[in-house]
């Protein structure tokens, strides 16, 4: 045969065999935690966030965080992507760099010079030697030409070290200031230690016990106090406690170490590390820290996505599965028990820790109570022992209260638990928790609620009384007593009780203005403030302005459309939103704050998605007819916000929220009412997307004809069946199902602008 007919013959025979043996091959299995982005938001600091995240290397909601740190002790911006050197790794609870750390502690190898304060054992690193992953962290650390590997359990880790040839390598454990402890054990392998450093809420009696065991004996143990070298102990108690250890190492040996803490004692440490760790080695951690995220990831499987928005995806929920993070333990007899920041002490039952309901009571709550109910079980019931411990229920816990933002939003976290169906928990001591805090002025602003007897009195906080962000305050409040109000007629509370709080849902409107058709300041003798700049950032608002905080109407936007002159005018003011320009008053903070940047760059007009008072406002449109407009602004934020990279993010995360928006909107829906058991109708961001909830049932979301040009919903079937409202109920789909929408490139503009299809208002009763 001529060679030059028997080639292409050839090929084709290699071609069908490769074929063949790719056709024999299993499927690979879907493992989304390798589509996850640590480094996502990274890339901030003070003066803008796009995002201000670290690489959080944990498993979901674990007691215990790792992350390296490039920042100086106490710097709340303890990893930034523009940084160049490490200083340590360090166990963390940080919930936001502006909340900053509680119970941190830092390791850091180190060789040739012994070095240990926080400057001189610095290393330089670059992030093309970095691999971050949830479950895996891995650098280069070049001046001391070693590895550092990282793998956690719920309350451990692992570390593993690749040295050079050296015969002085070192390991630093850093307590850290504010009050620490040390004590090396070299006969054991071993170091413990403790610290109380803590940022923000001043708790009891508060100790982050520690014990790290290494697998290779020690040839040289010191303590330090502060940056003096102690000689003659190996038990160091100060300000500022730590220890060096050091071992010959031959080239690329490895050194192990396990690693565990406790709230409560050294015992329940070392109790802790025997049953996370038991005899596993590094990478058999690694590996069941990879299987609990793909496994939890996987609950969300998404498809016909590009690798960018998967990447974006499974970034975000990755961001929805660490706060509030468990502050409890199991002892030896196998029962749950937690350290109280209130008390002191221990006491039984769960505990969590380390977030702010201002932001989350929106979006990542109602996501846990979608997709990991379980969870937000033990936290309710965590909320419960936080009331008998201290009194009230937290707004901010970090880990105790902590002073910082405004509302009375747990009684929005309370009521959406309960309507979405939790139990298991106390819920009658939760109500009378929200009850007490709807009513009284705590012992600082942020729990309960700070300016009460004005609000009971006048049906809103005055803006010359001096209680800062009042208008801000009156409209969360007005809103919290709706949640108190649902879940008071759940409880079947008397009826007097359940009109007291639907009467009080009702205050926001004191506060409308209509001359200028939005929400403004009012006095105590009921003229409006003035004079009155709808673009003054603070003041009466938080964080915001009067365009960011006049759609904080959550549970009656058909009243808000009622005083803004009916649906026409409700949704032109909503357009408004988007073609304003960014302008700014920034006198009350007398500086450009980092929100009001986030903001202006965004070229978005005046929405503010980098925060969380407006988030929900583009799923409004729903409620005025024009649900086509929700589709479009939804997935042009979707595209413009948010990327699977270090400035991934348009302001803060916050502790979950932000990336809750996206993967709720990635769905194709959105809770604008927690307390209420409705999702406000968006359109998905995927072809096709399966959630597998706990009860064990399916929600196929489906839309085969979606790309960028079609983001509009022609149909929707809901099980086969056309679906003309705008909502979607969470009890629908806690029985499986289907929602197939139709999309296309043109906006369907009959479809949901019958007030029928419109979802809940309180006003209409809908």
């Amino acid at each position: 045969m001529n060679r030059l007919l028997r080639f292409p013959l050839l090929l084709l025979a290699l071609s069908c065999t490769i074929s063949s043996s790719f056709s024999q091959k299993k499927k690979t299995p879907f493992e989304p935690a390798e589509l996850v982005n640590p480094l996502m938001g990274t890339d901030s600091k003070p003066s803008l966030s796009n995002g201000n995240t670290y690489p959080a290397i944990a498993v979901p909601w674990g007691m215990n965080f790792w992350t390296p740190q490039t920042g100086t002790t106490g710097n709340g911006w303890a990893y930034t992507y523009a940084a160049d050197k490490i200083r340590g790794f360090k166990q963390t609870h940080q919930p936001s760099p502006w909340m900053n750390d509680y119970g941190q502690f830092v390791i850091m190898p180190v060789t040739g010079k012994m070095k240990f304060d926080q400057d001189g054992r610095a290393s330089w690193f670059s992030h093309k030697a970095e691999v971050a992953k949830p479950y895996y962290y891995s650098v280069y650390l070049a001046d001391h030409d070693v590895t550092t590997e990282i793998t956690p359990t719920e309350r451990a880790a692992q570390f593993r070290f690749t040295y050079p040839k050296a015969d002085s390598s070192f390991l630093v454990i850093d307590a850290l200031d504010k009050g620490s402890y040390i004590k090396v054990l070299p006969a054991q392998k071993k170091i413990i230690g403790y610290t109380t450093r803590a940022a923000r809420s001043n708790p009891k009696n508060f100790r982050n016990y520690f014990v790290i065991y290494l697998d290779k004996a020690f040839t040289f143990s010191r303590t330090f106090r502060g940056n003096t070298l102690v000689k003659d102990s190996l038990e160091m108690t100060s300000n500022h406690s730590g220890a060096v250890i050091g071992f010959r190492t031959t080239k690329g040996e490895k050194v192990n170490l396990k690693v565990a803490s406790s709230f409560i004692s050294f015992e329940q440490a070392e109790l802790n590390l025997q049953r996370e760790l038991a005899q596993d080695n590094f990478d058999q951690t690694k590996e069941k820290a990879r299987n609990i995220w793909n496994k939890t990831l996987s609950r969300i499987e998404v498809e016909g996505g590009s690798e960018e928005q998967l990447r974006t995806f499974y970034s975000c929920l990755y961001r929805t599965l660490f706060f509030p993070h468990k502050m409890y333990e199991v002892n030896a007899a196998g029962k749950t028990m937690h350290y109280s920041p209130y008390t002191g002490q221990v006491h039984d039952g769960y505990r969590f820790a380390g977030t702010g309901f201002w932001d989350t009571f929106r979006a990542l709550y109602p996501f846990l109570n979608l997709m990991y109910p379980s969870i937000n079980q033990e936290m309710q019931a965590g909320l419960v022992n936080d009331f008998l411990e201290g009194g009230w229920l937290p707004e901010w816990s970090s880990p105790g209260y902590a002073d910082i933002m405004v509302g009375n939003n747990s009684a929005s976290v309370v009521a959406d638990a309960y309507m979405k169906g939790l139990r298991g928990y106390d819920i009658e001591k939760l109500y009378e928790a929200l009850i007490h805090g709807a009513n009284n002025e705590g012992p600082i602003s942020a729990i309960g609620r700070k300016g009460v007897e004005y609000y009971k009195k006048l049906g809103y906080v005055p803006y010359d009384v001096k209680i800062n962000e009042n208008a801000a305050r009156t409209l969360e409040y007005a809103y919290d007593d709706f949640a108190i109000y649902q879940l008071a007629k759940a409880l079947k509370k008397p009826q007097a009780e359940i009109d007291l709080y639907a009467k009080r849902s009702q205050n926001y409107r004191n506060l409308f203005d209509p001359s200028t058709g939005l929400m403004r300041g009012k006095n105590q003798d009921g003229t409006f403030q003035s004079p009155f700049n709808p673009f003054k950032w603070g003041d009466a608002f938080t964080e915001g302005n009067s365009w960011h905080y006049s759609w904080s109407v959550f549970h009656d936007v058909q009243g808000l459309v009622n005083l803004m002159g009916g649906k026409e005018n409700f949704v032109k003011k909503l357009d408004s939103v988007f073609t304003l320009p960014p302008v700014f008053d920034d006198t009350y903070y007398g500086s450009v704050i980092h929100e009001i940047k986030e903001m202006q760059i965004a070229n978005m007009g005046q929405y503010a998605h980098g925060n969380q008072p407006i988030q929900h406002m583009i799923y409004l449109y729903n409620f005025g007819g024009a649900p086509w407009k929700t589709q479009y602004w939804a997935r042009e934020t979707m595209n413009r916000m948010y990327k699977p990279t270090p400035d991934g993010y348009c302001g803060d995360e916050d502790n979950g929220q932000t990336s809750a928006w996206y993967v709720f909107s990635a769905m194709g829906f959105y809770p604008v009412c927690p307390g209420t058991t409705q999702y406000v109708l968006g359109a998905p961001l995927f072809q096709k997307m399966t959630l597998t909830l706990e009860n064990g049932k399916k929600v196929e979301i489906e839309a085969p004809k979606n790309s960028d040009e079609n983001r509009y919903v022609q149909e929707l079937k809901v099980n086969g069946k056309s679906y003309d409202k705008n909502w979607v109920d969470h009890f629908d789909l806690m029985k499986g199902g289907s929602l197939k929408f139709d999309m296309t490139n043109q906006p369907n503009t009959k479809r949901g602008t019958q007030e029928s299809a419109f979802p809940f208002s309180f006003s209409s009763k809908q």
